[in-house]
């Protein structure tokens, strides 16, 4: 398929509306996304209406497509995979120039059809999810949180928060999706619809995996600041909890190499990284599969990996038993992982941050802070209502709770 090259963003978001209206009305799985540093909106289609699911998961095994998988399995929410039946790609850089025989040709431009993807998701049922966090609820579970670790009971844990806010009647599903791509050009911008998932929107700050010829890819991200001043890199400060939250992710990866005795990784960072109008610290860490002999390390540490210190906390199960005993609702696909799998000879996997479930006009934003004994839980709270403010300023929403 060649790539569909649209001069202006009107055209592009014609387009894309387009295709969305048309997934939506055929009852069709969908995803449209645009990796980090790229200048590609790729979008697939599944033409069976039931998007497949499955408990395991073996990227070797899967067709292409993209993969939606929840943070914890359980009998609502499984993992759901997406077909490309259907691919499609529409550039965002500047041109005048449309390719002979691309989708511009073939494909129908729709009438009306913002207004058909805004009347789909009126219409999403809405899902077990809970009630919204009461500010004073998550102070509670930040302070709590605290006397565990000190307790030593756990190291860190991410306990999350739900806020819902209502669509306003012009929302744009399209028009926002665009918006995050040219806001956000380091995030993975992502959007995708099943029967099972329901439909999400996002812009994540953080790889979970790639992996492309022989080459493995994962990173460490934690530590939250707010981004300032003109040159925010520059003007960056840690303080020592940050400092400490992302090495015990670091640590995390490294120990997951040790379970499979893997010892030939090259570690870059930590380093300071802008995503969203905040900055966080990152570490990198590649691996040559050939040189190692380790051909199937990207499914084998996404069995290990997730779900990650960075949404989870250490000790992992420790810190899983604080969160389902404190939260008050379910994360579903909220901190799980998503992205697309063997399209191009690549596979990139992200945990689902800065993501908001769209249903019945609203938007439900979720946003997690990593808690150490160095934590303020006011301060926490703050972090999470940036964090949801990456996501929730684009949407054209008005409070609703």
């Amino acid at each position: 398929m060649d790539t569909l090259k649209v001069a202006n963003n009107t055209a592009r978001e014609l387009f894309l509306e387009s295709f969305l209206a048309k997934a939506f009305s055929e009852g069709c799985p969908f995803a449209v996304w645009k990796k980090p540093g790229q200048s590609l909106v790729e979008m697939i289609m599944d033409r069976d209406p039931k998007a497949f699911t499955s408990p395991e998961v073996d990227l070797d095994e899967l067709p292409e497509g993209f993969m939606i998988h929840p943070f914890l399995n359980s009998e609502v929410y499984e993992p759901v995979y997406i077909k490309a039946s259907r691919y499609e790609r529409i550039f965002l850089g500047e041109s005048s120039t449309t390719d002979e025989g691309d989708w511009s040709s073939n494909e129908t431009i729709l009438e009306g059809s913002a207004t058909t993807v805004r009347n789909k998701i009126a219409a999403l049922p809405v899902g077990p999810n809970g009630s919204p966090s009461k500010k004073a609820d998550f102070l509670a579970t930040v302070a709590n949180a605290i006397d565990h670790i000190q307790s030593g009971d756990f190291y860190k844990v991410v306990p999350a928060r739900l806020k819902k806010l209502r669509l306003s009647p012009e929302f744009d599903l399209a028009r926002v999706f665009l918006e995050l791509c040219d806001a956000y050009p380091s995030a993975f911008v992502n959007c995708f619809f099943s029967e099972t998932s329901g439909c999400w929107i996002g812009a994540s700050p953080e790889t979970l995996i790639r992996t492309k010829g022989d080459l493995f890819y994962t990173m460490a991200l934690a530590g939250t600041q707010k981004a300032q001043g003109d040159n925010p890199l520059k003007n960056a400060a840690w303080t020592q909890k940050e400092i400490e939250e992302q090495a015990l992710v670091s640590r995390y990866i490294v120990n997951c190499f040790k379970k499979i005795r893997l010892r030939e990784y090259q570690e870059l960072g930590p380093k300071t990284s802008v995503a969203g109008g905040l900055l966080h610290l990152k570490s990198e860490f590649l691996v040559d599969m050939k040189a190692t002999n380790f051909p199937q390390l990207g499914s084998v540490m996404l069995g290990l990996l997730h779900p990650t210190s960075a949404v989870c906390g250490m000790p992992k199960e420790k810190a899983l038993d604080f969160i389902k005993a404190e939260e008050g609702f379910d994360r579903s696909y909220f901190s799980g992982f998503i992205g697309p799998v063997n399209l191009n000879g690549e596979t990139s996997l992200f945990v689902n941050l800065r993501c908001a479930k769209l249903e019945n006009n609203e938007a439900l934003l979720y946003a997690g802070a990593g808690i150490t004994e160095d934590s303020v839980p006011e301060k926490e709270w703050e972090e999470t209502e940036l964090k949801c403010d990456i996501i929730g300023k684009f949407i054209q929403t008005t409070k609703s709770h």
